[in-house]
Formats: C-alpha cells, sequence, structure tokens
C-alpha cells in the first residue's frame, strides 16, 4: 500500500488558522492554549457521529497514544510530540496500529506508504499547522480525513449557513455543505438547431438536472455536465443481431489515386427548420426523474456546491432525432445544452407548450466529465470553441472516430467487441425505440438513416473516408479555449491509447493548460483507488475552473502523471509523456531471432554462422480450421499463444527478442516497425505486438476491489467501491503495444496504393504510444503477424508473407534508469 497525494495544497499558517476557524475547529485564541488541551479539543472535533460530549470522549479512549496508553492516559502524564500526534492520526486515517504502522515509530511508516506529515511540534503553533494538513491527508479509505469526518455528518451544522456563506473552501477545495437530501430534480427540453430525424421541426433535448436547493435561495453555481448516450437505456437486442460478421476475408482494393481534399468533409449548409414559439416562461420545471445514470464524481461534487446535469442527446428517449455516431450533429446537440447552461440558448418545460425555463441557477460556468462515449462527447465539445464551457475531463476519450473502428486501413474493432462499428453503435444508443409510440412514427426513417451510415462506414474497404472525416475531432483542435484534463488506460483497447495520445500533442501547441494521467488499467474510472487522490484533484481543479478560487490548481497539478506498471500503488509526475532526456533508439531485427542496436556489425546463436545477410523470413495467415475454431471462440488463448513457444501459432508469427537489459529502461511514445514485406497474394495485412519478456509479478490491467461501498460521496449519500491494481500472479510476458497496417494503405489512409503478388514493398507502421517499464533481466519482443483474431477480420486466408531478413528496424524512444 503506498499513498500518492497531488492536491495537498500548501497554505500560509495565517489561512490555516483562518479556514480552521471558519469549520469551527479552533477559536480565536487557540495559539494561547495549553498544548494538550488544544489537542484534545481537535480530537473531540474528529467524532461528529458522536451525539454528546461523553461518547466523544469515549470514542476518544478508543486511541491509543502509545503501545500501553490511550489518549487520555497520556495527556494525564505527558505532553504530546510528533511522534504521539502521528501516532493517533494514523488511526484517525484508518491505519491500524502494529500491522499497518509501527505506533512507536509513526513517520517512518508514513514515510514508507507515502502519508504527509510534519516534522516538528513544539507549540500551538505547529500543533494548529499540523493538525490542517492532516484534515487534508488521504488515508487507508482513499479519501482525506477532513472527507471522513464529512462522511460521519461532521458538515451538519454548515447546511443552514446562508447563502452568502456558500460554498465553503478548505484547503483549496470546495467541502460538503450542502443537504444531499434535498436537492432538486427536474428535467428541461432544450432546442437545438438540429432537425436530425428531418420532421421540420427542431430536435428537442431532454437535460436531467440535479441542484442543490439552495440555488433555490440565490446561490449561482456551476454545472458538470456529462453528455451520456447511454443515459436513457440502450438496445442490446438489435444491437446483437446487426453485429458485423467478422470471419471474413480481407478485400483487395483497388488502387487509387485518391488526395485528402478528394475526401475532405465539408459541412451542407442548414436548411430552415421549425422552432417553438415561447409562450411564458418560468422558473420550476414541472417534470421530475427518479435516479440518472450518475457518475460517483459528479455525486460527490454535487454535496459541495455543483450541479450535476445529464443528457443523452439526439436520438434517445424523450428527445427527437436520429443517433449519428460522433458527427458533427451529434457535437452540437451536445453543445446545445452548454449553450442554455450559459444564457444563449432556449429550453422549454415540455416539448408541446412553449413555456421556457432558464437555466437562472447557473453561473455559467460549465464543466464536462464522464468516460469512453462520454469523454468523447465532452472532447467534440472543446473543439467548437463554445461559450461556457470552463474545462473538460475526458477520460478514455476517443479524440478521432477512425481510431476507433479502423487501423491502418483495416476494420479494427474496440479489442473484446468483434463486429461492432458505427451503426452498431448507433442503434444500441437509438433508445427512442424504447418508446413504441413514438418510435412508431420514425422507424422507416431511421431505418434509412442507419442504412446511410452503414454505407458511409466503409466496412469494405476500412480506407479513411469522408465519413470518418466528419469524426476526425483533431481537425478542429485550434478551436479549443477551455482547459483540458484527460485520463487514459495504458491497457485500454477498446479506446486505444492513440486517441489521448494524439489529442495530448495537439494541445501542448495552444494556449490552454493541459493534465494527462495515465494508469495501468483498461476501460475504467480511476476516481475510487485507495493509492491516487483522483478525486481531490480534481475537486482543486474544478474549484479554481468553475468557481474561480485562486488555489494554484495548474501549477500543483502535475501536467503529466503515470502509474507505475512495475510496483504496486506507484505514481509518477512528469513534465511530458516523453521526457526531454530518453534517447531515439533504433533497432535491427535479425533472421536468427535477435533485436539489437543497429551498430551491431553481427549476431551469434546456436547453429548460427553469425552472417545475416541476404535471409528471407517466411510464416503464414492460415490456421487448421479446428485450431482457427478454438481461437475464435477463446481470444484469451490465442493472445497467449501467439507469444509463446510451442504452439499452434509458430508458423504464423515471427519473433524477435532482445538481450537481457542489465537495468530498468522506460519505453515512451508510439515506436515506429520499418519492413521490407511482400505478400503471396496481391492484398495483405500485418499486425505487431511489442513484448514484455521475463517471468514476473505484474499488475492486473482490471483493479481489484478492497472493499464495497468504501468510498462516501458526502453524508447519508451516494457510495463507491474502493479499487486498487495488485500484483498478479507472475507470468511470462506481457503484451506493451501493438498495431495494424493494410499494405495497400502503406502510403496513407485514404489512398489505395498497388500490391503485386510476391514484390516486396517497404512499409513504416506507428504503433499505439505507451509508456512502460522494463525491468532489469527482462527482454523486449517484436512479433510480427497478419490476422489478430480480437480486432482485425479474420478470413482463415492462406496467404504467406515474406520479409527481407535484412530490413526490419523498431524505432522507440528509451529513458535508462539508474
Amino acid at each position: 500500500m503506498k499513498i500518492n497525494q497531488f492536491a495537498h495544497a500548501p497554505a500560509a499558517f495565517e489561512t490555516k488558522l483562518e479556514e480552521l476557524s471558519k469549520l469551527r475547529f479552533i477559536k480565536a485564541d487557540a495559539q494561547q492554549e495549553d498544548l494538550n488541551l488544544l489537542w484534545k479539543n481537535l480530537l473531540l472535533k474528529c467524532f461528529p457521529q458522536a451525539k454528546c460530549l461523553a461518547q466523544k470522549h469515549e470514542k476518544l479512549a478508543s486511541l491509543a497514544a502509545t503501545k500501553t496508553e490511550s489518549v487520555p492516559e497520556f495527556i494525564e502524564k505527558k505532553t504530546v510530540n510528533l511522534t504521539v500526534f502521528y501516532a493517533v492520526a494514523m488511526q484517525l486515517l484508518q491505519f491500524e496500529p502494529d500491522t499497518e504502522f509501527d505506533i512507536d515509530n509513526p513517520l517512518k511508516s508514513m514515510d514508507e506508504l507515502g502519508v504527509f506529515h510534519a516534522d516538528k511540534l513544539e507549540d500551538s503553533t505547529d500543533l494548529i499547522s499540523a493538525f490542517y494538513d492532516l484534515l487534508a491527508t488521504h488515508g487507508k479509505n482513499g479519501q482525506t480525513l477532513l472527507d471522513h469526518l464529512g462522511n460521519l455528518g461532521f458538515f451538519l451544522d454548515f447546511y443552514d449557513l446562508p447563502v452568502s456563506e456558500k460554498p465553503v473552501f478548505f484547503n483549496g477545495k470546495a467541502q460538503p455543505v450542502f443537504d444531499t437530501t434535498k436537492l432538486i430534480f427536474e428535467v428541461v427540453y432544450v432546442e437545438s438547431d438540429l432537425d436530425t430525424d428531418h420532421d421540420g421541426k427542431a430536435d428537442l433535448l431532454k437535460a436531467e438536472i440535479i441542484r442543490p436547493k439552495d440555488t433555490e435561495e440565490g446561490l449561482k453555481v456551476p454545472a458538470l455536465y456529462t453528455a451520456s448516450p447511454y443515459n436513457q437505456g440502450t438496445n442490446d437486442a438489435t444491437v446483437e443481431a446487426m453485429t458485423h460478421n467478422v470471419n471474413v476475408k480481407l478485400t483487395r482494393k483497388t488502387p487509387d489515386s485518391l488526395t485528402y481534399d478528394e475526401i475532405k468533409y465539408t459541412a451542407k449548409p442548414k436548411t430552415e427548420i421549425k422552432k417553438q414559439t415561447v409562450n411564458g416562461t418560468v422558473k420550476s420545471a414541472n417534470e421530475t426523474f427518479p435516479r440518472e445514470f450518475s457518475y460517483t464524481l459528479n455525486d460527490y461534487m454535487l454535496a459541495r456546491g455543483f450541479a450535476a446535469v445529464y443528457a443523452a442527446g439526439i436520438g434517445t428517449m424523450d428527445s427527437d432525432g436520429f443517433r449519428t455516431c460522433g458527427s458533427k450533429e451529434e457535437t452540437e446537440s451536445t453543445t446545445a445544452i452548454i449553450e442554455w447552461l450559459a444564457g444563449n440558448r432556449k429550453a422549454f418545460i415540455d416539448k408541446t407548450s412553449g413555456i421556457e425555463i432558464k437555466a437562472w441557477w447557473c453561473n455559467k460556468h460549465v464543466a464536462m466529465t464522464g468516460k469512453s462515449y462520454l469523454g468523447t462527447l465532452a472532447t467534440a465539445a472543446a473543439t467548437t470553441g463554445v461559450e461556457g464551457l470552463s474545462t473538460i475531463i475526458s477520460e478514455a476519450a476517443i479524440s478521432n472516430w477512425y481510431d476507433y473502428y479502423r487501423d491502418g486501413g483495416l476494420v479494427v474493432a474496440p479489442d473484446g467487441f468483434p463486429g461492432e462499428d458505427a451503426d452498431v453503435l448507433a442503434e444500441d444508443c437509438f433508445s427512442r425505440r424504447k418508446q413504441s409510440g413514438d418510435f412508431l412514427h420514425v422507424k422507416k426513417d431511421w431505418e434509412n438513416h442507419l442504412a446511410k451510415i452503414t454505407r458511409g462506414q466503409d466496412r469494405t474497404t476500412g480506407s479513411y473516408n469522408t465519413f470518418w472525416d466528419a469524426r476526425n475531432y483533431l481537425k478542429d483542435v485550434q478551436n479549443i479555449k477551455c482547459d483540458v484534463v484527460m485520463v487514459h488506460g495504458l491497457n485500454d483497447w477498446n479506446v486505444k491509447p492513440r486517441n489521448v495520445y494524439n489529442l495530448y500533442n495537439a494541445l501542448q501547441k495552444l494556449p490552454v493548460v493541459s493534465k494527462l494521467v495515465l494508469h495501468q488499467g483498461q476501460h475504467i474510472y480511476v476516481n475510487n483507488f485507495q493509492s491516487l487522490d483522483f478525486t481531490d484533484m480534481m475537486n482543486l481543479w474544478l474549484s479554481h475552473k468553475l468557481y474561480g478560487l485562486e488555489n494554484g490548481a495548474e501549477k500543483l497539478l502535475p501536467n503529466v502523471l503515470v502509474q507505475d506498471n512495475v510496483k504496486e500503488s506507484t505514481w509518477h509526475a512528469k513534465d511530458s509523456w516523453i521526457d526531454e532526456d530518453a534517447d531515439e533508439v533504433v533497432l535491427k531485427a535479425t533472421p536468427c531471432g535477435k533485436l539489437k542496436p543497429l551498430s551491431a556489425e553481427k549476431c551469434s546463436a546456436d547453429g548460427h554462422d553469425g552472417n545475416c545477410h541476404a535471409k528471407e523470413l517466411q510464416f503464414k495467415d492460415s490456421l487448421d480450421q479446428k485450431d482457427f475454431e478454438a481461437y475464435v471462440s477463446d481470444i484469451a488463448k490465442w493472445k497467449h499463444d501467439l507469444a509463446s513457444e510451442n504452439t499452434p501459432l509458430d508458423s504464423n508469427r515471427i519473433v524477435w527478442k532482445s538481450t537481457a537489459f542489465d537495468k530498468d529502461i522506460v519505453l515512451e511514445g508510439a515506436p515506429k516497425v520499418s519492413l521490407r514485406v511482400k505478400s503471396s497474394r496481391d492484398y495483405g495485412m500485418l499486425s505487431f505486438m511489442l513484448i514484455d519478456y521475463g517471468t514476473d509479478k505484474r499488475l492486473g490491467e482490471v483493479p481489484t476491489t478492497l472493499a464495497r461501498k468504501a468510498i462516501d460521496c458526502g453524508f447519508h449519500w451516494r457510495t463507491d467501491d474502493l479499487m486498487e491494481f495488485k500484483l498478479a500472479k507472475a507470468t511470462p510476458f506481457k503484451m506493451i503495444t501493438k498495431g495494424h497496417l493494410n499494405l495497400q494503405n502503406r502510403t496513407n489512409l485514404w489512398h489505395a496504393d498497388d500490391l503485386s503478388a510476391d514484390e516486396y514493398v517497404e512499409i513504416d507502421v506507428v504503433l499505439q504510444p505507451m509508456l512502460h517499464r522494463i525491468k532489469a533481466g527482462h527482454q523486449l519482443g517484436l512479433i510480427v503477424y497478419s490476422t489478430d483474431m480480437g480486432m482485425t477480420v479474420r478470413g482463415n486466408e492462406d496467404i504467406r508473407y515474406t520479409l527481407d531478413g535484412t530490413k526490419t528496424r523498431l524505432t522507440i524512444n528509451v529513458k535508462n534508469l539508474n
């Protein structure tokens, strides 16, 4: 276990006094109090669940000051010192003496665990300062001590503060002084400038709002807006029926001379649509809802003076229009909600009356939150520069839909979802289907619309075309005005890492602040981890961006934060994805299976004469039908066997390995493979993997649940599980990254090159970006193969590939570690 805390804001002593006084921990003359009495009174405040002083003293007696004395027993005879203060502090942070820290030497244990502590405690000033920092320190349960006290009811007496004194901030972060039992749940219908279902009327978009009751008393709050197309339900049955067959052969493309200008997307002029006539204005909605498909970060902030807004967008239940899967219309549907929150668009209390309702309760500052499709729409909205959007927190987000459903001129599925495509996702989220009376009027038009998406996505060639160009948000990055937080898993093969890498690199050229968090998980949230104060970081960020609090968030939070893939609970702050002192290294792949520095003249291996010139290496794509069917039904087995020896895949790939490294190294950025290859057919595809070889315990890509419902988002409010990545049982290797290329797209993604059977062509392939530590004693492996059972089409074709054994190169950024 290790605590990594990045949102602990340094504060001047005067600030500490002021904030502790505001939270009623101390009085104005606290510095003049006896040291033990001051300490005792502060500790008694740490039991808000106890309703009377006698009960608080009972709780106090349950804390040990030393191995032989409780706190009251210690106070009777001795004066608090640094060691005893932190022996008790660790118990308040829910660490257990003897098993999780040494009560006689808590500072040593705190250093090992990464828990913040002061270095001296000699007088009341030191005690006050140390206690302030203790309240802002993360403990075993993944939250700060003050969060824990809030979950026990500490802030109940603050609910009735006048709105002029809310919100309340401590250590740069908003505190839960808002009564979540009195939240207002309301529904409005935002009028867009779209008519995606072609009925001649502007699409109305349902938005579900949760806001503090204090807004009724004049408090203006910012909004956390999550655009979730899944929010109103999904069509699992119809999706299963229309999922595409991937057991098909690769199609030869007709060579062409297409230029980008010929396939570039250009928006069509909008036609005039009918809008609602305003028949009056009200302040209260006449529709509510029972429970939304929420995000616990939003839940956490709801108790702290933020509103939460959820909207599924066009083509979803209770809204108008059709789903378009990432198009400009979908982006505009997303930004329409922001424009209403900022006071720049109309909304109504229902879809027919014309009674307008404004977001009068909003301070016109909006942040977008959410993962996957939710984070994707946040990215899309940011690229419009829409007024009112102050920041986005985009997690596992798509920045270019081509990089989600395609790769290198190939149809490449998100891992785990073979056969999914843009049309499948559009149907999945078209929750208007769930309202039969509504759906029967649009059924035929929806089927025609869906067929148009199927044609546009082009599963036949897999090339970049106008359809995908319209869904490439990177083209509009220069329009971004808001600051951006990106979160992504380095083992996310659903929304693959290229999506965040390209966005991150593009943002470095803009005058906006960007932050990047890279974790070792797959397609997950990280706001409930024991080792990282992510929720606290986002509280710091949002308090600054949406309330304008000067808390140093932009400097305090690391530019890049990456989770170590070797050690548990370890996170590293970096200036950039690729360190300045990283070296670009070129390795050559020899015919005898070695990856060696380019400068090496010869290689040697058992039974090999050291002469590697004029060699050819071959592998096939086809498998015995029995093996093929077995791998189709067990992709995990295929992944394992591809990187192993003596498996049915021995003839289906070429493997190179480096010598064992004599010290740890870190691989950074996007590796490039260059080679000379020929196919036995006039078409073909190659796939690539980088492998970390070496039997070792590795972090699991799926976090372990440490405790169910252990994280409270506020007093008697919603909860979340406490999670952490743990070392799993030893494995012989781990995939680092991968990549794919259609040999007819070796020049670019929209132009189909010619390819003749059995004629060499030279290719360069940029693999998915990564950031990976390889331990001393491990080897780096490169595998070249063709069909990727989990992602590409899998026709099991009789194709042989031949590589020029002298031409294969791997270019990679390497940082040496001492």
